[in-house]
Protein backbone atom coordinates (compact mmCIF):
# COMPACT_ATOMS: atom_id res chain seq x y z
CA UNK A 1 0.00 0.00 0.00
CA UNK A 2 1.33 3.42 -1.06
CA UNK A 3 0.76 6.50 0.98
CA UNK A 4 -1.24 9.29 -1.34
CA UNK A 5 1.39 12.88 -1.74
CA UNK A 6 -1.25 14.71 0.18
CA UNK A 7 -0.78 12.08 2.85
CA UNK A 8 2.02 12.21 5.80
CA UNK A 9 5.20 10.50 4.84
CA UNK A 10 5.86 7.82 7.52
CA UNK A 11 9.18 6.67 8.16
CA UNK A 12 10.16 3.95 10.15
CA UNK A 13 12.60 3.88 13.41
CA UNK A 14 14.92 1.27 14.65
CA UNK A 15 13.89 0.60 18.07
CA UNK A 16 17.38 0.27 19.57
CA UNK A 17 20.05 2.27 21.23
CA UNK A 18 22.17 1.95 18.22
CA UNK A 19 20.03 3.71 15.88
CA UNK A 20 19.39 6.47 18.67
CA UNK A 21 21.29 8.88 16.97
CA UNK A 22 20.32 9.16 13.52
CA UNK A 23 16.76 9.39 15.33
CA UNK A 24 17.19 11.32 18.80
CA UNK A 25 16.59 14.96 17.31
CA UNK A 26 14.46 13.72 13.98
CA UNK A 27 11.27 14.78 15.45
CA UNK A 28 12.56 18.19 16.46
CA UNK A 29 13.02 18.61 12.95
CA UNK A 30 10.08 17.21 10.92
CA UNK A 31 7.34 18.64 13.23
CA UNK A 32 4.46 20.28 11.04
CA UNK A 33 6.52 18.73 7.84
CA UNK A 34 4.27 16.26 7.08
CA UNK A 35 6.42 13.56 8.44
CA UNK A 36 5.11 10.37 10.50
CA UNK A 37 7.83 8.33 12.90
CA UNK A 38 6.66 4.22 13.52
CA UNK A 39 8.79 2.82 16.41
CA UNK A 40 9.00 -0.70 15.83
CA UNK A 41 12.27 -3.46 15.77
CA UNK A 42 14.28 -3.99 12.47
CA UNK A 43 12.24 -7.12 11.35
CA UNK A 44 8.85 -5.76 11.94
CA UNK A 45 10.18 -2.30 9.84
CA UNK A 46 11.91 -4.41 7.32
CA UNK A 47 8.14 -5.70 6.39
CA UNK A 48 6.19 -2.83 6.56
CA UNK A 49 8.54 -1.41 4.13
CA UNK A 50 8.29 -3.74 1.83
CA UNK A 51 4.56 -4.07 1.93
CA UNK A 52 4.33 0.22 1.33
CA UNK A 53 2.74 0.58 4.67
CA UNK A 54 5.58 3.11 5.67
CA UNK A 55 7.82 4.78 2.79
CA UNK A 56 10.95 5.67 4.45
CA UNK A 57 12.93 3.78 7.36
CA UNK A 58 15.77 2.47 8.88
CA UNK A 59 16.28 -1.15 7.86
CA UNK A 60 18.59 -3.92 8.52
CA UNK A 61 20.75 -4.26 6.01
CA UNK A 62 19.72 -7.38 4.70
CA UNK A 63 16.07 -6.47 3.63
CA UNK A 64 17.58 -3.82 1.27
CA UNK A 65 19.61 -6.58 -0.15
CA UNK A 66 16.39 -8.58 -0.77
CA UNK A 67 14.60 -5.68 -2.52
CA UNK A 68 17.44 -3.44 -3.41
CA UNK A 69 15.62 -3.08 -6.82
CA UNK A 70 12.74 -1.22 -5.19
CA UNK A 71 14.32 0.62 -2.89
CA UNK A 72 17.00 3.97 -3.30
CA UNK A 73 19.27 4.36 -0.14
CA UNK A 74 20.02 7.93 1.35
CA UNK A 75 23.59 8.59 1.56
CA UNK A 76 25.33 9.68 4.51
CA UNK A 77 23.28 7.33 7.08
CA UNK A 78 23.75 4.14 8.18
CA UNK A 79 24.59 2.10 11.55
CA UNK A 80 27.74 0.22 11.72
CA UNK A 81 31.24 -0.83 12.77
CA UNK A 82 34.87 -1.07 12.06
CA UNK A 83 35.33 -3.67 14.88
CA UNK A 84 33.17 -4.34 18.10
CA UNK A 85 30.02 -3.44 17.89
CA UNK A 86 29.47 -4.43 21.28
CA UNK A 87 25.31 -5.49 20.34
CA UNK A 88 25.54 -8.19 18.11
CA UNK A 89 26.72 -11.18 20.15
CA UNK A 90 27.26 -15.00 19.94
CA UNK A 91 26.79 -16.32 23.63
CA UNK A 92 28.43 -19.82 23.58
CA UNK A 93 28.50 -22.54 26.53
CA UNK A 94 32.12 -23.55 25.58
CA UNK A 95 34.57 -21.71 23.77
CA UNK A 96 34.33 -22.31 19.94
CA UNK A 97 37.95 -23.77 19.72
CA UNK A 98 36.79 -26.05 21.91
CA UNK A 99 33.82 -27.06 21.42
CA UNK A 100 32.58 -26.01 18.18
CA UNK A 101 28.62 -25.29 18.18
CA UNK A 102 25.87 -27.38 15.82
CA UNK A 103 22.99 -26.04 17.45
CA UNK A 104 22.81 -22.29 17.61
CA UNK A 105 19.53 -20.33 18.72
CA UNK A 106 19.27 -17.49 16.51
CA UNK A 107 17.07 -14.13 17.45
CA UNK A 108 13.87 -13.47 15.14
CA UNK A 109 14.73 -9.10 15.33
CA UNK A 110 16.97 -9.29 12.55
CA UNK A 111 18.16 -11.19 9.39
CA UNK A 112 20.95 -9.00 8.67
CA UNK A 113 22.54 -10.46 12.21
CA UNK A 114 22.16 -14.16 11.84
CA UNK A 115 22.79 -13.92 8.25
CA UNK A 116 26.20 -12.40 9.32
CA UNK A 117 26.42 -15.55 11.77
CA UNK A 118 25.91 -17.82 8.95
CA UNK A 119 28.62 -15.93 6.44
CA UNK A 120 31.03 -15.83 9.59
CA UNK A 121 30.49 -19.76 10.74
CA UNK A 122 30.44 -21.49 7.06
CA UNK A 123 33.80 -18.93 6.05
CA UNK A 124 35.76 -18.47 8.63
CA UNK A 125 35.24 -21.01 11.46
CA UNK A 126 34.23 -23.66 8.61
CA UNK A 127 31.59 -24.69 11.10
CA UNK A 128 28.01 -25.92 9.76
CA UNK A 129 25.50 -25.74 13.00
CA UNK A 130 21.41 -25.97 12.75
CA UNK A 131 19.81 -22.63 13.20
CA UNK A 132 17.24 -22.23 15.44
CA UNK A 133 14.79 -19.14 15.06
CA UNK A 134 13.75 -18.12 18.74
CA UNK A 135 12.31 -14.99 20.70
CA UNK A 136 15.32 -13.34 22.27
CA UNK A 137 15.13 -14.80 25.87
CA UNK A 138 19.33 -15.73 26.50
CA UNK A 139 17.99 -18.08 29.18
CA UNK A 140 15.51 -20.35 27.01
CA UNK A 141 17.86 -20.26 24.24
CA UNK A 142 20.66 -21.96 25.72
CA UNK A 143 18.15 -24.67 27.04
CA UNK A 144 17.91 -26.52 24.04
CA UNK A 145 21.05 -24.96 22.07
CA UNK A 146 24.64 -24.59 22.38
CA UNK A 147 24.99 -21.22 21.47
CA UNK A 148 22.63 -17.97 21.04
CA UNK A 149 22.85 -14.98 19.08
CA UNK A 150 21.04 -11.92 20.25
CA UNK A 151 20.87 -8.19 18.78
CA UNK A 152 20.31 -4.76 20.22
CA UNK A 153 19.31 -3.44 23.51
CA UNK A 154 18.82 -7.44 24.83
CA UNK A 155 22.65 -8.40 24.18
CA UNK A 156 24.18 -5.21 25.65
CA UNK A 157 21.89 -6.06 29.12
CA UNK A 158 22.82 -10.10 28.70
CA UNK A 159 26.57 -8.63 28.24
CA UNK A 160 26.65 -6.63 31.47
CA UNK A 161 25.91 -10.26 33.33
CA UNK A 162 28.70 -12.69 34.03
CA UNK A 163 27.05 -16.03 33.61
CA UNK A 164 30.24 -18.24 32.40
CA UNK A 165 28.97 -17.72 29.00
CA UNK A 166 32.37 -16.88 26.07
CA UNK A 167 30.88 -14.25 24.26
CA UNK A 168 31.85 -13.48 20.29
CA UNK A 169 31.33 -9.85 18.71
CA UNK A 170 30.52 -10.48 15.23
CA UNK A 171 31.53 -7.07 14.65
CA UNK A 172 35.11 -7.74 15.67
CA UNK A 173 35.27 -11.28 13.89
CA UNK A 174 34.10 -9.27 10.88
CA UNK A 175 36.76 -7.04 10.80
CA UNK A 176 39.53 -9.41 11.90
CA UNK A 177 38.77 -11.05 8.56
CA UNK A 178 37.96 -8.74 5.96
CA UNK A 179 39.71 -5.84 7.23
CA UNK A 180 36.29 -3.75 6.47
CA UNK A 181 34.01 -2.22 8.41
CA UNK A 182 30.19 -4.03 8.57
CA UNK A 183 27.23 -2.17 8.14
CA UNK A 184 24.18 -3.70 10.08
CA UNK A 185 21.28 -1.17 8.65
CA UNK A 186 20.49 1.29 6.42
CA UNK A 187 18.03 4.16 5.64
CA UNK A 188 15.97 2.99 2.33
CA UNK A 189 12.91 4.70 0.61
CA UNK A 190 10.64 3.51 -1.76
CA UNK A 191 11.84 4.32 -4.83
CA UNK A 192 7.84 5.54 -5.51
CA UNK A 193 7.65 7.41 -2.55
CA UNK A 194 10.96 9.73 -3.73
CA UNK A 195 9.09 10.82 -6.64
CA UNK A 196 5.62 11.03 -4.82
CA UNK A 197 7.17 13.01 -1.86
CA UNK A 198 9.41 15.12 -3.46
CA UNK A 199 9.94 17.97 -0.96
CA UNK A 200 8.82 15.61 2.35
CA UNK A 201 11.59 13.77 0.92
CA UNK A 202 14.26 16.13 0.84
CA UNK A 203 12.99 17.86 4.77
CA UNK A 204 13.29 14.54 5.67
CA UNK A 205 16.72 13.87 4.85
CA UNK A 206 17.99 17.36 5.67
CA UNK A 207 16.49 16.02 9.57
CA UNK A 208 17.98 13.02 9.58
CA UNK A 209 21.47 14.52 8.95
CA UNK A 210 20.54 17.49 11.37
CA UNK A 211 19.84 14.48 13.95
CA UNK A 212 22.66 12.40 13.13
CA UNK A 213 25.22 15.76 13.13
CA UNK A 214 23.42 16.88 16.36
CA UNK A 215 23.53 13.56 18.27
CA UNK A 216 27.22 13.12 17.22
CA UNK A 217 28.67 16.18 18.20
CA UNK A 218 27.43 15.92 21.75
CA UNK A 219 26.90 12.77 22.73
CA UNK A 220 26.18 13.12 26.40
CA UNK A 221 21.94 13.76 25.73
CA UNK A 222 21.86 10.03 24.77
CA UNK A 223 24.23 8.59 27.27
CA UNK A 224 21.66 10.08 30.04
CA UNK A 225 18.84 8.61 28.15
CA UNK A 226 20.84 5.20 27.46
CA UNK A 227 21.44 5.07 31.44
CA UNK A 228 18.08 5.98 32.43
CA UNK A 229 15.82 3.51 30.32
CA UNK A 230 18.59 0.58 29.93
CA UNK A 231 21.15 1.00 33.03
CA UNK A 232 24.85 0.91 33.17
CA UNK A 233 27.24 3.73 33.44
CA UNK A 234 27.58 6.61 31.45
CA UNK A 235 31.50 5.64 30.66
CA UNK A 236 29.80 2.44 28.95
CA UNK A 237 27.64 4.45 26.61
CA UNK A 238 30.58 6.52 25.66
CA UNK A 239 32.42 3.93 24.61
CA UNK A 240 29.40 2.45 23.31
CA UNK A 241 28.55 5.31 20.91
CA UNK A 242 31.43 6.21 19.49
CA UNK A 243 32.76 2.58 19.06
CA UNK A 244 29.84 2.99 16.38
CA UNK A 245 29.68 4.61 12.98
CA UNK A 246 26.50 6.21 11.41
CA UNK A 247 28.04 7.57 8.18
CA UNK A 248 28.00 5.25 4.63
CA UNK A 249 31.48 5.75 3.40
CA UNK A 250 34.04 3.85 1.60
CA UNK A 251 34.97 1.32 4.00
CA UNK A 252 31.27 1.06 4.88
CA UNK A 253 29.79 0.27 1.24
CA UNK A 254 32.68 -1.85 0.60
CA UNK A 255 32.44 -4.30 3.53
CA UNK A 256 28.30 -4.13 2.65
CA UNK A 257 28.93 -5.01 -0.46
CA UNK A 258 31.15 -8.28 0.41
CA UNK A 259 28.44 -9.27 2.60
CA UNK A 260 26.17 -9.33 0.37
CA UNK A 261 28.69 -11.00 -2.48
CA UNK A 262 28.86 -13.86 0.55
CA UNK A 263 25.46 -13.55 1.03
CA UNK A 264 24.68 -14.98 -2.37
CA UNK A 265 27.49 -17.23 -2.66
CA UNK A 266 26.07 -19.16 0.31
CA UNK A 267 22.33 -18.73 -0.85
CA UNK A 268 21.17 -16.43 1.50
CA UNK A 269 20.14 -14.03 -1.36
CA UNK A 270 18.89 -15.39 -4.25
CA UNK A 271 20.58 -12.74 -6.22
CA UNK A 272 23.74 -9.82 -6.98
CA UNK A 273 22.86 -6.86 -4.82
CA UNK A 274 23.71 -3.22 -5.88
CA UNK A 275 23.85 -0.25 -3.53
CA UNK A 276 21.45 2.48 -5.23
CA UNK A 277 22.00 5.95 -3.54
CA UNK A 278 19.42 9.15 -3.65
CA UNK A 279 21.38 10.77 -5.90
CA UNK A 280 23.86 14.02 -4.32
CA UNK A 281 22.89 16.50 -6.54
CA UNK A 282 19.31 16.20 -5.87
CA UNK A 283 19.35 16.29 -2.27
CA UNK A 284 19.48 20.07 -0.20
CA UNK A 285 22.88 21.52 1.06
CA UNK A 286 24.06 19.66 3.59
Amino acid sequence: MMGRPNEPLRVGRIDYANAWPLFHYLEDYTEQAGIDVVLKVPAELNRLLREGEIQVSAVSSYAYGMNDQDYILLPHLSVGSEGKVNSILLFLKEPIEQSPPKHIAVTTASATSVNLLKILMKKYYELDPIYEPAEPNLEHMLESADAALLIGDPAIRESWESKGLTVIDLGEVWNLWTGLAMTYAVVAARKEAVESYPEAFQRLYRAFTASKEQSVDNLKPLIEKACEQLGGDPAYWQMYFTSLNYDFGQKQQEGLTLYFRYAKELGLLDHEVSLHFYKEESLPNR
